[in-house]
This record gives structure tokens, sequence and C-alpha cells, in this order.
């Protein structure tokens, strides 16, 4: 027993692992060679021959979620704006390569953080589906600033998880028919490796 609590420890995700993948999948390239991994979202990308004008990938995104505010007793509404920084750590949004407007598909990448279980990843997931059920639009890079923003019509998540990451979490993402990948980080990041559990098809919201 004493063994297996040195063992656990051991195998603990360390913080450097969730910075080294944050890292690859602010990258474009990075973010595109993950969804090749599931292909269903793969196919979601407009134009493969033009993915760098198809997948914008923003790392920790942030919106403004629109309010309204009803004023006095003769219904006039006010509408104000809040920019929250969503619970995800990636974002890739599809645009069209032609004419550079944001598509209505958005995919939400949730890399597993130290000292997480399973219901602090789960509930990452929920809080963006709840944010994300009222109006809002993006803050968009700057590079990306002359692209309309405005919110999906469907949102998908993709899980990334270790091998240290607890079995329990694994299990946990299966048993919801949520999408993951078990990357293996080593000290150079290009030399990884990946093992997919993915359902069928894209998740129910």
């Amino acid at each position: 027993m004493f063994r297996d609590k040195i063992e656990n420890k051991n195998m603990s995700v360390k913080q450097s692992h969730y910075e080294a993948s944050l890292a690859e999948y602010s990258n474009h390239s990075g973010a595109i060679a993950l969804l090749k991994q599931y292909r269903p979202y793969l196919e979601m990308i407009p134009s493969m021959r033009r993915a760098d004008e198809s997948a914008i990938a923003i790392p920790l995104p942030i919106v403004r979620i629109r309010h309204s505010v009803p004023q006095g007793d003769i219904g006039v509404v006010r509408h104000t704006d809040e920019a929250i920084r969503l619970p995800s750590d990636v974002a890739i949004l599809m645009c069209d390569p032609e004419w550079k407007i944001k598509m209505g598909v958005e995919i939400f990448v949730f890399i597993h953080r130290p000292q997480e279980d399973f219901s602090d990843l789960l509930s990452r997931w929920r809080q963006t589906q709840v944010w994300l059920d009222k109006d809002y639009e993006w803050v968009m890079p700057h590079r990306y600033k002359h692209i309309f923003s405005e919110g999906a019509q469907k949102i998908y998540p993709l899980f990334v998880v270790f091998e240290e990451t607890p079995e329990r979490i694994k299990r946990g993402l299966m048993g919801a028919s949520l999408p993951f990948v078990i990357q293996t980080p080593t000290l150079d990041i290009e030399e990884e490796t990946s093992e997919t559990f993915l359902p069928k098809s894209p998740p129910a919201s």
C-alpha cells in the first residue's frame, strides 16, 4: 500500500504537462494535429487545403455575453455586454476561408490540470455550456479582428488527459460519451505520442 501511494504521487499530472500541451495547441499546427485524432471534428474544418485560414485556435478564450436589462415600466430594454474568460483552455473556431466569416461550429479543448479531479474537469465543460447558452460574441485576437465573430450554432468539447491522469477520470469521460485524447508528454513536444478514446460521433450537448 505504501508503494502504491508513492507510485500514485509520482504519477500525478505535472504543471509542465499542462503548460506544454497548452502551448502546443495554442499553435495553429498543433490544434490541427489534435483534431486529426478525432475524424468527426477534423471533418468540420471547411478547407484542409487552406487549414490555416479555416481554423483559428484561441488560448484561454474570452467572449462578451449580452445581457438585456428592462428599464422602468414602459417596456424599454437596455443591452449590456460583459467580458468573461471561458473555463476552456483553447477554443478552435471554424471560418470560411473565402468570405472571412466565422462559421457555426466551435470546438473547446479542456486539458487536464494538476490536482483536477473528474468533477472539476467536467464542470469546466458544463460551465462553458451555461455561458454560451446566451447571446455572445468573441473577443478575437488582433490578427483576426476583421472576422465576424458572433456566437455558434453548435459547440463541442475535446478533452486532453495524460498517462498520469487517474483512471477514474478516463472512465468518467468514457461514461459521459465525451471524446478525449491521452497525451504522453516528453522533453520534446514534437516527439509526443498519443492515444484516443472517442465516441463514434460528436457528443450531444
